[in-house]
């Protein structure tokens, strides 16, 4: 074919440790150096292209052009996302997993969530009014494990929320990690799906009896493109992929925590309760701090976009943290501004913190409502329901 051009190139044999060496801006820094918004390099001993902001969304996104089945290394599968997961499903068998998640995401499921973390938030404080520090990123961790738990209708005893709350946090702080920290983490996932399996198998003989409209219920009955139930080990990789990343979010807690004390006039104006100002700097916060740095998916079939050539089975990543502060779609993108949103457009590819596209049959994350809910909630608890003497310890 004609008319192609060469993607510009980051040399050298592999770039992994150069990954890891600069973490979220690895994509980003070479986005500036090459004046472009996608460009080729060796990752993990194969070619992989680099995509950035929204026009390289919404192809990214585009389910004809990339497929995720495959995407994400072994090691990520081992800790983060667990075997067979809606993450790695592509078609019709993803469409259909999709809309098992989206309806438990009805209007009153997430008014529980409100109400969940509301009243653990209550719970907590008073119990830190008798000590003489708490370390919130701990505490957070506890308050979304209890929230996560009795919302999806999964049994937890009180004694058993500390424990939980480790194994469910050792799964995503592992996902990237290596030696020690890395196995740990599969040894949490591990354990964490084995109980899921026998919690599914006592829904299904009738010893465990979950309300009807609790996910835990929805999940185990639900049946498969074939009419056939999920295998419980299925199952429970996708009631782990609602605990954990509702757990996840004590990340955003603490770097909410970390907006307030640092932008003082910000976190001023929020102190009259205003619901619009909480949302537009729940809003910035999720733009302007790291917490995912890129997503993975494989090239479907060969395509041509601007002139470069995608060719099959191609690993392409597409940079998360660098579109949330590209330049062309964000002014000072490097400041903290949360009025930047009271005229956002809501785009679904300029604004991708936990993914782009359509939440009902993209790769968008079904949980993203959970995940401003929870921390507008924290938000306001952390500004407006915390003590200022408390707030000085945190």
């Amino acid at each position: 074919m004609g008319g192609e051009r060469n993607l510009p190139k980051d040399e050298g044999l592999d770039n992994s440790l150069k990954l890891l060496k600069e973490g979220y801006e690895y994509i980003l820094n070479r986005q500036h150096r090459y004046q472009t918004d996608v460009f080729e390099t060796r990752l993990l001993g194969e070619k992989a292209i680099c995509l950035t902001g929204k026009d390289a969304a919404e192809i990214f996104y585009d389910n004809s052009k990339f497929e995720r089945s495959e995407a994400a290394p072994g090691r990520v599968k081992k800790t983060l996302f667990g075997e067979g997961g809606v993450q790695g499903l592509d078609g019709e068998a993803h469409k259909h997993r999709k809309e098992m998640f989206m309806s438990v995401m009805s209007k009153e499921s997430l008014q529980e969530i409100i109400d969940l973390t509301e009243k653990q938030w209550d719970l907590f404080a008073a119990r830190w009014e008798t000590k003489d520090e708490i370390v919130l990123y701990e505490e957070a961790k506890k308050i979304l494990t209890k929230v996560a738990c009795e919302w999806t209708g999964v049994p937890l005893e009180d004694d058993e929320v500390e424990d939980l709350a480790d194994q469910l946090s050792n799964m995503f702080e592992a996902s990237a990690a290596i030696g020690p920290a890395h196995w740990k983490g599969r040894i949490a996932r591990s354990r964490g799906e084995d109980w899921i399996e026998e919690l599914v198998e006592k829904v299904r003989e009738g010893k465990v009896n979950p309300p009807e409209n609790k996910p835990l219920y929805t999940f185990s009955w639900h049946r498969d493109l074939d009419g056939n139930l999920l295998d419980k080990s299925i199952v429970a990789v996708e009631i782990l992929n609602l605990l954990r990343p509702m757990v996840a979010i004590t990340v955003y807690i603490c770097f909410t925590a970390h907006a307030v004390y640092f932008n003082k006039e910000e976190a001023d104006k929020l102190k009259n309760n205003d619901s619009e100002r909480l949302h537009w700097f729940m809003q910035e916060v999720r733009r302007f701090y790291p917490f995912f740095p890129f997503t993975a998916a494989r090239v479907k079939d060969n395509f041509s976009w601007r002139g470069y050539e995608f060719e099959e089975d191609t690993l392409t990543l597409l940079d998360l943290y660098g579109t949330n502060h590209h330049p062309e779609y964000w002014e000072n993108p490097d400041r903290f501004e949360p009025e930047r949103f009271a005229e956002w457009s809501g785009s679904p590819f300029d604004f991708i913190p936990q993914g782009g596209g359509e939440f009902e049959i993209g790769h968008r994350c079904a949980g993203e409502w959970i995940t401003m809910d929870i921390m507008k909630v924290s938000l306001d608890h952390l500004v407006n329901k915390l003590s200022t003497r408390f707030r000085s310890r945190i």
